[in-house]
């Protein structure tokens, strides 16, 4: 219901079953329908559409043109009551567009701390981790998992299905169907160069563990060795926890890996000076 003291515009069109803190403020013309709920100090711009099966935590800023909880894209989709679990302290700007999942027994997530820009999008069943930045026109496909503190960059494209790693970094223009692993930089179509070091610092890694996670990344990109190999003796050489998580998310992805484009690189020239 909504409650006596929430701040509405009087143009905006709020289903009386829709479940609204009392702190909640919603601007001119917005539609907020049935089975939607948000919790405390929400703030809902003008011309914004909270739909579907939504639920909200606190703090959340929904942006000018909006829409949050919008059906799947999916020809499967027979309008079962699928649903948008969102957390706490997110930002959506303008014209961002977040969809429920496909079917009931899975939901599409998005975290807490998050920041999406204009024209973002979330495709259904994804999985959005904590303080994950989309600049604009970043595009997260169906079923994508997105590690937390992973920022994608603005007019990117993420395969669906695909897995990317907590703090990896995707610079603009880019499209993904790899797995990206966690910690690393990726560009252009499936290619990665090297750590997030910059990323890393901020998240207050110490020395010893970049030391010891570019080593991993050397064994596991950047020797001839095959996946399978690489893996297991990567576990017997690097215990620290992040390097373990590095190691696990190879070792589990279904995917291929990118590649890594210092090593393409040297293939490349290396080719060539055969040929001379």
């Amino acid at each position: 219901m909504i409650h006596p003291t929430a701040i509405i515009h009087p143009t905006a069109i709020i289903h009386p079953r829709a479940r609204l803190h009392p702190t909640v403020q919603v601007g001119a013309y917005s539609i907020i329908d049935e089975h939607v709920e948000l919790g405390a100090g929400c703030e809902v711009l003008h011309h914004v559409h909270l739909t579907g099966h939504t639920s909200a935590g606190e703090n959340n800023f929904f942006g000018v043109g909006c829409v949050i909880g919008a059906p799947p894209q999916d020809f499967k989709y027979k309008n079962a009551l699928t649903k948008l679990r969102i957390g706490s302290n997110n930002v959506f700007r303008e014209m961002v567009t977040i969809h429920c999942s496909n079917t009931e027994e899975e939901d599409t997530v998005v975290g807490s701390e998050c920041f999406f820009m204009a024209t973002s999008h979330v495709g259904h069943n994804a999985f959005i981790g904590d303080k994950v930045i989309l600049a604009n026109s970043a595009l997260i496909a169906g079923h994508v998992t997105v590690g937390s503190q992973a920022f994608i960059s603005g007019n990117t494209a993420i395969h669906q299905f695909v897995r990317i790693g907590e703090l990896a970094m995707i610079q603009g223009v880019s499209a993904m169907s790899c797995d990206v692993p966690p910690y690393t930089i990726a560009f252009d179509k499936n290619l990665i160069a090297g750590l997030n070091i910059v990323g890393l610092r901020r998240a207050g890694f110490s020395v010893e563990e970049r030391l010891e996670l570019k080593r991993v990344y050397n064994f596991l990109f950047r020797t001839q060795l095959k996946r399978k190999d690489a893996v297991y003796q990567a576990k017997q050489l690097f215990h620290l926890p992040a390097s373990q998580k590095m190691i696990e998310f190879v070792e589990s992805s279904s995917r291929a890996m990118p590649a890594d484009a210092e090593s393409l690189h040297k293939a490349s020239f290396k080719n060539e000076r055969s040929s001379e």
